[in-house]
């Protein structure tokens, strides 16, 4: 067998490399570096979650942003094949962990986390103060930063570009059969919502974040439309937003899954702001309206739901701090939550929520 020859220096070189991040108030942070020695800069917004880092790292919702991992034992179980992954590449621009592990020990791993970072280019760094640097951004609010190494780069903004454009797929994608067909707007979908649709018997049609689903000259049969999750800031999808309320003007039913849950509210007259610091962990609980019934979800997003429309009442809510968790029409089959009922990682407690939604259509 002939073996492939490494070019880059950076896949096999062995010597300590230490890099510095640099917040936009000129808090700073040295570490050692892991992952691809590039600079990148980003948000800079931290996850709570114990587990799943090869879905938060393949989770387009993270475009654009400089991940902090508050668990202290990251790599630990490697990296899994790529059909395991939320997405076909890293979308993170960059990677903080407290104390990073080289030996994974797991059946599925297939190479070190190391090694992909740097064979997807991007840049980690391993700062032992992660607990003063979670604190910092609690107190002062997800802010601008950037990994940086011999030469210095200019902060970068996410929030004033189309994000969901740049993470959306580009051509319409078939999957499964049924004799129901569910039109998933992609604004970044983790493929586990494809997952979770399809073992329920359903074909799905993922499309472009601004396809024309209502076009006369290119004509989609459909039954419901699900809107995915996704990064940045919503009112930038203006397309998607038309979308869907000409999707309710049809009366067609509709699932919004976290940034589909700020685009219907956006479509149907309400309005969204953005965060102190966002919600990214696998813990988030969240209370059903009018019941006791306390739900433990899995959630990114910084951006959240403000005004609920005319027509919608509050579905869920969140309990720490109150935020609008999902919104659902007092008579129409239209809905959208905050969090990701399809998990991965984390519980699947509001899975149902996909045999809710797909009972309306039924």
């Amino acid at each position: 067998m002939q073996m492939q020859t490494i070019t880059d220096p950076q896949l096999v070189e062995d010597r300590t490399i230490y890099g510095t991040l640099i917040l936009e108030d000129g808090t700073q942070f040295e570490g050692k570096s892991f992952g691809y020695r590039q600079a990148q800069a980003g948000e800079v917004v931290f996850s709570t979650g114990m587990v799943g880092y090869p879905e938060a790292l393949t989770d387009a919702s993270f475009e654009g942003q400089l991940l902090v991992l508050t668990y202290p034992l990251i790599g630990n179980y490697g990296v899994p094949e790529q059909a395991l992954w939320e997405d076909e590449r890293i979308h993170v621009s960059g990677l903080i962990v407290s104390n990073y592990i080289d030996t994974p020990s797991h059946a599925q791993s297939t190479m070190t986390l190391a090694t992909w970072l740097k064979q997807q280019k991007v840049p980690a760094l391993e700062i032992k103060d992660t607990r003063r640097l979670t604190q910092h951004i609690r107190q002062h609010g997800a802010m601008l930063g950037k990994i940086v190494f011999e030469q210095d780069i200019p902060f970068y903004n996410p929030d004033q570009e189309n994000q969901i454009a740049r993470v959306s797929t580009k051509k319409l994608v078939r999957a499964g059969k049924g004799n129901k067909t569910i039109a998933l707007i992609d604004c970044g979908a983790k493929r586990n919502i494809v997952r979770s649709l399809l073992k329920r018997n359903v074909e799905v049609i993922t499309v472009p974040w601004d396809y024309a689903l209502f076009a006369p000259e290119q004509p989609l049969h459909f039954d419901g439309i699900v809107i995915s999750n996704g990064p940045g800031n919503p009112k930038y999808a203006t397309a998607t937003i038309n979308t869907i309320r000409t999707a309710l003007e049809h009366n067609v039913p509709t699932l919004g899954v976290c940034m589909g849950n700020q685009l219907l509210t956006l479509a149907a007259g309400g309005d969204t702001y953005k965060m102190k610091f966002g919600h990214r962990s696998q813990n988030q609980p969240c209370v059903m309206n009018g019941t006791q019934r306390c739900y433990i979800t899995t959630q990114n997003h910084g951006y959240a739901v403000g005004d609920i429309p005319e027509g919608f009442a509050p579905w869920f809510s969140n309990a720490n701090d109150e935020t609008n968790e999902g919104i659902k029409h007092i008579s129409k089959p239209f809905m959208s939550v905050q969090f990701h009922p399809e998990a991965a990682p984390g519980p699947v407690d509001t899975e149902w929520v996909f045999d809710y939604f797909l009972e309306k259509i039924r």
